[in-house]
């Protein structure tokens, strides 16, 4: 029997025209493989909701879109047997990279066809899910920001980190993790799933997707004349041997902060309260890896 496939395409995402994508699917997906059909999300078709219900009639929904479509699409089908595929089309697309699926529209696409599919954890920040990256304090507050934006896209979010570095300041977080209390002062506290945040820049260069903990990375507040530095220890993958970056393991979170403030889950901003809880939820989600993926 075929299979049944669902493409949600979220037309906005990564500030790039998506026009040619249906085409591509008919070109070059199996179709001796596959049955499949195409829905593009809107303001009134939100991505969750379609992928919930396609949940119950496809056996495979496919993510076209940057970390916040696949997060949307992934939080309808985790803990079932459905499985997600990926055709990367956002800013950063760091879990796409993370799983070696190619970034090439006709290549990912390809990919599908190959059907290699692994169980990965997936985290729940105050019970909504992430897959790649949760995170408060500076990468949050320029989610937020991003988020307000006319336009999309690494260059437009490049800006506005350049702009907001100079006057943002750390925060302190009590954390307790696995039963174990930190007192710390972090520019940026990141809960990482996977390595990266995207475009390769890897905060936790040793973090898995099958070792069932969350890597807490807490970036301490670092002189601005270093942020090259900085970038480069992400992008050379050495990030864990600075002496601004610290990070711990665990499967349990909490983290209390002074107030209310933004928190980012796979990029997409919200406000959330002083507390949050954060959980390691094992083998959650059944996901199509690139063919280079190694578990």
């Amino acid at each position: 029997m075929k299979k049944k496939a669902l493409f949600i395409i979220n037309p906005v995402s990564g500030g790039k025209k998506k026009d040619k994508v249906p085409a591509l699917i008919k070109q070059h997906l199996d179709t001796s493989v596959f049955d499949y059909q195409i829905v593009y999300s809107t303001k009134e078709t939100a991505i969750s909701e379609v992928s919930k219900e396609a949940a119950k009639t496809c056996d495979i929904i496919v993510a076209v879109g940057g970390d916040g479509t696949v997060n949307e699409a992934a939080s309808a089908i985790a803990g079932t047997d459905k499985v997600l595929g990926i055709v990367p089309f956002g800013s950063g697309n760091g879990l796409a990279r993370f799983l070696k699926i190619p970034l090439d529209t006709a290549e990912a696409i390809k990919n599908l066809n190959n059907g290699r599919v692994e169980v990965i954890d997936a985290g729940k920040l105050n019970n909504q899910w992430f897959f790649n990256m949760a995170g408060m304090g500076f990468d949050a507050h320029i989610s937020e920001v991003f988020s307000h934006g006319k336009t999309r896209g690494f260059r437009q979010y490049f800006k506005s980190s350049v702009q907001e570095i100079f006057n943002y300041k750390a925060q302190k977080y009590n954390l307790v993790i696995d039963g174990h209390e930190y007192d710390r002062e972090a520019f940026m506290l990141s809960f990482a799933n996977s390595s990266q945040y995207g475009n390769n820049a890897h905060v936790s260069p040793n973090a898995s997707l099958h070792d069932g903990l969350i890597d807490v990375c807490i970036i301490k507040q670092f002189p601005v004349y270093r942020l090259l530095e900085m970038g480069l220890r992400m992008l050379t993958k050495t990030s864990e041997s600075s002496k601004f970056v610290e990070i711990i393991r665990g499967k349990h979170i909490k983290v209390k902060r002074k107030g209310s403030d933004a928190v980012h889950l796979d990029g997409e901003p919200q406000i959330m309260g002083a507390e949050a809880e954060i959980f390691i939820i094992p083998n959650s989600l059944k996901v199509i890896v690139g063919s280079k993926y190694k578990v």
